[in-house]
């Protein structure tokens, strides 16, 4: 699958998508994934950032409102669309590009910080992705992103379940397998039964890569890693929302912080 393809799915994804997280029904994200993130993102005020695959918007608005003058792309004209509007209603001085992030339109050097919440392991050539983030920071520079975990989300990870909803344990497998742009079928999982109805599921393709496969594309883009974390929900969160609670067990998410030398 290459990357018309890839535009294609998110597109098709975008209204939908940006409705439902709006709405609350993306737990994982909301509860667990971003607010980590965000606790170990260093200070951004005053400095210039890139928001890679931003999707609505969302999250690109809470880098904004601790200080930084971002620019945020996204390779679906819709989310673009969605993120310039909230920035009408609510101007926070982010620019919105619709772009490939593997294929960057920005000079070297022209961003102090990057971040992907969630976008780096949906494209089609995450090495490109990782090199054009790299190639765009200025010298000690970082980017930080977060991604499914390559170890403990694979292509193939079911939570089980007893009847009540209480989790028992994971069924994880095919760490090594590639699917090559395979299309995943899900919906946020506190989508209420009427929006079920009402809209189709999320078309997502799969490019899964392994660990070490990650960490070589950090490498060869000339990037040094300086901080990681496997988020994971606290007793208290999992007892009010169940759902999230297969992440006391093991991570579903990685995230990794990585820097440009400043003599590069």
């Amino acid at each position: 699958m290459d990357r018309t393809h890839v535009a294609a799915c998110w597109e098709a994804n975008a209204e939908t998508w940006t409705q439902h997280a709006r709405a609350g029904y993306d737990l994982y994200r909301d509860a667990l994934n971003t607010p980590v993130f965000l606790a170990n993102l260093p200070p951004i005020a005053g400095l210039r950032g890139l928001d890679i695959g931003c999707g609505e918007g969302g999250n690109t608005r809470k880098l904004a409102e601790r200080g930084a003058r971002i620019t945020a792309i996204d390779i679906a004209p819709t989310f673009i669309r969605h993120g310039r509007e909230a920035e009408a209603q609510a101007p926070l001085g982010i620019t919105y590009l619709e772009s490939d992030g593997t294929a960057l339109p920005f000079a070297d050097e022209s961003f102090d910080f990057a971040t992907a919440f969630m976008s780096l392991m949906d494209m089609h050539r995450q090495d490109l992705g990782i090199a054009e983030a790299a190639r765009v920071l200025k010298p000690g520079g970082f980017l930080q992103f977060s991604i499914l975990h390559p170890c403990f989300a694979p292509p193939n990870r079911k939570v089980l379940r007893e009847g009540d909803g209480t989790v028992t344990g994971l069924l994880i497998s095919e760490y090594f397998s590639d699917p090559a742009g395979a299309v995943e079928v899900w919906r946020f999982g506190a989508v209420p039964e009427h929006e079920r109805a009402a809209s189709a599921p999320f078309r997502v393709p799969v490019f899964h890569k392994t660990l070490s496969e990650w960490v070589a594309f950090i490498v060869a883009a000339g990037l040094v890693i300086e901080h990681m974390a496997e988020p994971r929900i606290d007793p208290e969160t999992a007892a009010r929302e169940p759902y999230l609670a297969d992440t006391l067990m093991a991570p579903l998410f990685l995230h990794i912080r990585a820097r440009k030398p400043a003599g590069a």
